[in-house]
């Protein structure tokens, strides 16, 4: 039963990863790469490293995604 969790949560990743590689509309890759994130920190906690699951939303999931939307939205005022 466990296996088949952490088989769907790699699934899940990979989906979500390939969406934010394709997509082409800036905002939507971005939260398919917040959703990536969320996902492998849920399979780092799955795997019993909860500091590194922590880790991973505060870092990747949550700082780097502010940031990416911070610079498309600032990119969107100049016109660029």
């Amino acid at each position: 039963m466990e296996a088949a969790i952490h088989i769907t949560m790699i699934i899940i990743t990979i989906v979500f990863v390939v969406l934010a590689a394709e997509l082409r509309d800036m905002m939507k890759a971005i939260l398919a790469f917040m959703c990536a994130n969320i996902a492998m920190a849920a399979i780092f906690y799955l795997l019993g490293a909860p500091y590194l699951s922590v880790f991973q939303l505060l870092i990747y999931a949550g700082a780097v995604t502010i940031l990416l939307l911070a610079t498309i939205h600032a990119g969107e005022e100049r016109g660029d």
